[in-house]
């Protein structure tokens, strides 16, 4: 009986590079396409903002004359990016669920350039989602400028990538959708809570300062929250600090930004042994 010869295209990286264009592009027309998931994700931060923010408002100033949506305002694009990055990474447990993974699978391209495709795809979401916040940004007394608007849009590309990452890395391994909801649900709340998008970072308790401190995403909002109060005086007050230093904006940065990558890296390599 003859046995007929199947050729598989060689790997390469133009064909990686084209994979990770197809499943970002993939990505990004499913997330344009579900507008109830885009409205209901942008509800939730201006609940904060203008519902929250203005009735706590009332009797409560995080420092001076400072408006507590203002002081919000940071932390609350971080909430609404961070929400979306996770989801967004929830679609690898959704592929696998119903079958399309395998299908990725086939192609002859490295696996992690799929987990690429897929980070991107869900960071392009979440900052989506990070800029319709930061458009309203003048309803609640920000004063914007060029090199603020341009400084928040780098933070929240770095944000978007790094929580995207961190959302692969938890959904590579789960198995079934109701799962990766209910682990999210453990990891988002956490995260958002400590990062300091809520409070000042001075005067708390030990403990709370240590998990402050641990959490990746306080410095993310720690950086916009500095671009969007630099017009303050006495804004550096409400600043992170190690101690009496002040972390720099850039060292911050890139705390998320490794993390994201070492994040996309571990995730890559358990893809590929998890199939």
């Amino acid at each position: 009986m003859d046995v007929a010869e199947v050729m598989v295209p060689p790997r390469t990286w133009r064909a990686d590079l084209r994979a990770i264009k197809i499943v970002w592009q993939r990505d990004v027309i499913r997330f344009w396409r579900d507008r109830p998931r885009i409205i209901a994700s942008a509800l939730q931060p201006m609940l904060y903002l203008f519902v929250f923010g203005t009735g706590m408002g009332a009797g409560m100033r995080p420092t001076g004359a400072l408006d507590l949506r203002v002081f919000l305002y940071p932390g609350v694009m971080a909430m609404a990016t961070l929400f979306t990055c996770f989801f967004s990474a929830g679609s690898i447990v959704w592929d696998r669920e119903f079958g399309f993974m395998r299908e990725m699978l086939v192609a002859p391209v490295r696996r992690g350039s799929i987990m690429i495709g897929k980070a991107l795809g869900g960071a392009t979401a979440g900052m989506t989602q990070g800029v319709i916040v930061l458009a309203i940004g003048p309803l609640v007394g920000v004063p914007f400028s060029p090199v603020l608007i341009l400084t928040l849009l780098v933070e929240l590309m770095i944000l978007s990538f790094a929580i995207t990452c961190i959302g692969v890395l938890v959904a590579v391994r789960i198995k079934s959708f109701q799962a990766f909801m209910a682990l999210v649900q453990i990891i988002i709340m956490p995260m958002f809570f400590l990062s300091g998008a809520l409070f000042p970072f001075r005067n708390l308790p030990t403990w709370l300062e240590v998990a402050t401190h641990l959490d990746p995403l306080t410095y993310a909002v720690d950086p916009m929250r500095r671009a969007v109060l630099a017009h303050i005086d006495g804004s550096e007050l409400l600043s992170l600090h190690w101690g009496s230093w002040q972390v720099p904006t850039i060292l911050e940065l890139a705390i998320v930004l490794g993390t994201g990558i070492l994040a996309l890296a571990i995730a890559a390599r358990e893809f590929g042994r998890s199939e």
